[in-house]
């Protein structure tokens, strides 16, 4: 009898170890696994996030540069565009000017000072006047010319007679209008269809114009720029 009663105590004394190494088990496996989970959500979460966020500049960098290319390329040209039709603009302006004008000079109408001026520096009124070589309209080109290098707008005048003709200079002066001078001796002149030539100059003090042996009568009055 009391063999049995050894055995069944053994038997509910093995049965509680088992049962509390159980529980025990069931305890600690899921501290466990609480435990695992969290640092591995944890450790999961830190090596996700670093490798999410390599791959995430990547394709950021990426794509922003793409982008930012595009749009400095297109912003880029477009001002380059501007940059370039304005600067091209202008230097054809000026190359039109140019041919225009056929030389590389600007010219301005002079004021009446600064056409007296001219003129009275100006030596073509030095030359020799040499018949058939050397004559009048000869004199009106170089003074033309010479007033241009100077940056001055002079017309090449030609006088019509009833049987020849006479070339003068002309400049339309921003303060007087137009002024006349006959380019072999530099005189004032006022020409008037219809007066004789000779009455229209205004010589020098001291000296005067003759009749000439020809009818000088002014005919037309023809203006070239």
């Amino acid at each position: 009898m009391k063999w049995l009663i050894r055995i069944f105590i053994t038997i509910v004394i093995l049965g509680a170890i088992c049962f509390g190494g159980y529980v025990v088990y069931n305890v600690a496996y899921a501290t466990g696994e609480t435990k695992g989970y969290d640092c591995g959500y944890s450790e999961g979460e830190s090596v996700g996030y670093s490798s999410g966020k390599q791959d995430g500049y990547g394709e950021g960098y990426t794509s922003g540069r793409q982008d930012g290319y595009a749009e400095g390329y297109t912003s880029g040209r477009q001002d380059g565009y501007a940059e370039g039709y304005n600067s091209g603009k202008a230097d054809g302006y000026e190359e039109g000017i140019e041919a225009g004008l056929g030389h590389g000079y600007t010219l301005k109408d002079p004021s009446y000072e600064q056409a007296v001026a001219f003129m009275t520096e100006d030596r073509t009124d030095s030359n020799e006047y040499v018949e058939d070589t050397y004559a009048c309209s000869h004199f009106a080109r170089d003074v033309c010319n010479n007033a241009e290098k100077e940056g001055l707008r002079c017309a090449f005048v030609e006088i019509r007679f009833p049987g020849e003709g006479h070339s003068i200079i002309a400049f339309e002066t921003i303060d007087e209008g137009f002024i006349y001078f006959d380019a072999i001796t530099d005189d004032r002149v006022r020409p008037i269809i219809g007066k004789r030539y000779y009455r229209c100059i205004e010589p020098k003090p001291g000296y005067y114009y003759t009749e000439p042996p020809y009818d000088d009568t002014i005919k037309d009055i023809l203006i070239i720029w």
